[in-house]
């Protein structure tokens, strides 16, 4: 974790608002998930934050990245476009998913030189790819049970269990190789039972499609969803990486290839944003601290991803509760109601908050005229 001092340094250098990305946060993250989950290979979600950097040491980490769009796709397409036409094929195969089950026309017309592994969960999806990408491989994506999760996904994405062969064997009789198998049981997922239900509906559509005669399935990808420790009462990654290796034990022979998708997992622990306080009131009774870094930047969790980003000072002093206030003139840009902060904090004073690399600044806008915060590189 960066100190307060060496965030004071580089806010006095850089100025603010600033998101300081640490380097050695994000290969820690990335050890972790490969410790604890040996079988799988972890697609990184570029999606919770395509930062090119962070892309990059997670590229020499080792990762694979599941993308989303074209833009996302050409973020990771640079560190294999010189490679022989052969070589830049197997490499997009291994280390590129296109993850989104809904793609227009023209994505796919721009993917199809490519030949990657998209995914697809419904009879038009079928019938787009075979005509504008018909050399690509795909993964049926299943619906599953995403109770508890911070971001649902079941109600826009996913093919029903019941309907899910038939989808499988459409996309045969329409030419496509059936891959396998993908699902995602919903950000920050901290119900462990999800993974269960979903790995044993999997299964059983794995069984099924061997049953009614399609057995070319070699691989299924377990989504996202793995939990960020944002706080003790997270269940432990190692507790959550415990279920899914029995049920992986269980339901999937070694010669199924086993994939994942961790973006928040990665890349949240990595980012902290610090701001200054711009103004400072007493509304109602309730201090209140206004900072130059809000939901329409930074803190885009709060709206988007149903976040609660905590501050800590870099000065000390007698707490009081407070509330925090972005930038903008708009009644929205309330980053928290219910801090705890020094009351003796003047204008020009550092508040920074932590565990904010995912799902933040990759949704900054520049909404009434205020920039995104500028970032910054640590430990690269």
């Amino acid at each position: 974790m960066i100190s307060a001092t060496a965030l004071k340094q580089l806010a006095r250098k850089h100025g603010t608002p600033l998101l300081v990305v640490d380097h050695d946060a994000l290969r820690k993250s990335y050890a972790t998930f490969k410790k604890f989950l040996p079988r799988v290979q972890a697609y990184y979600a570029v999606k919770a934050n395509p930062d090119k950097e962070i892309v990059r040491t997670l590229f020499e980490c080792g990762a694979s990245f599941a993308v989303a769009s074209m833009p996302e796709f050409m973020v990771v397409y640079q560190y294999v476009k010189d490679l022989p036409e052969q070589q830049r094929q197997q490499w997009i195969w291994d280390k590129i998913i296109y993850g989104h089950p809904i793609k227009a026309n023209e994505t796919l017309r721009q993917l199809h030189r490519y030949k990657p592994l998209l995914a697809y969960d419904n009879l038009e999806e079928i019938k787009k790819i075979k005509r504008y990408a018909p050399h690509a491989g795909v993964a049926l994506r299943l619906k599953v049970p995403s109770t508890g999760a911070m971001g649902e996904l079941s109600a826009k994405f996913g093919a029903a269990p019941g309907e899910a062969v038939d989808l499988i064997l459409e996309a045969d009789r329409a030419g496509l190789t059936v891959e396998g198998l993908s699902f995602h049981v919903g950000s920050q997922t901290t119900n462990l039972e999800n993974y269960v239900q979903a790995l044993n509906l999997a299964a059983n559509v794995f069984e099924e499609a061997r049953g009614r005669g399609y057995g070319k399935m070699n691989l299924l990808d377990i989504g996202g969803g793995f939990p960020a420790p944002y706080d003790d009462s997270v269940t432990p990654f190692r507790e959550l990486a415990r279920v899914v290796n029995r049920e992986l034990e269980r339901l999937f022979p070694k010669e199924i290839q086993i994939l994942a998708q961790p973006g928040r997992f990665l890349v949240a622990t990595a980012g902290t944003a610090v701001s200054t306080i711009v103004g400072k009131a007493v509304r109602d009774g309730k201090l209140c601290y206004y900072v130059d870094d809000g939901v329409y930047q930074t803190f885009s969790g709060v709206v988007f991803d149903q976040a609660h980003y905590h501050f800590k000072a870099i000065k000390a002093g007698p707490a009081a509760g407070c509330s925090v206030f972005g930038p903008t003139c708009d009644a929205r840009d309330v980053v928290s109601m219910t801090e705890t902060l020094p009351s003796t904090l003047a204008l020009g004073d550092l508040l920074y908050s932590q565990n904010i690399g995912a799902y933040s600044h990759a949704a900054s806008t520049c909404f009434n005229g205020f920039a995104p915060a500028k970032v910054v590189h640590v430990n690269r």
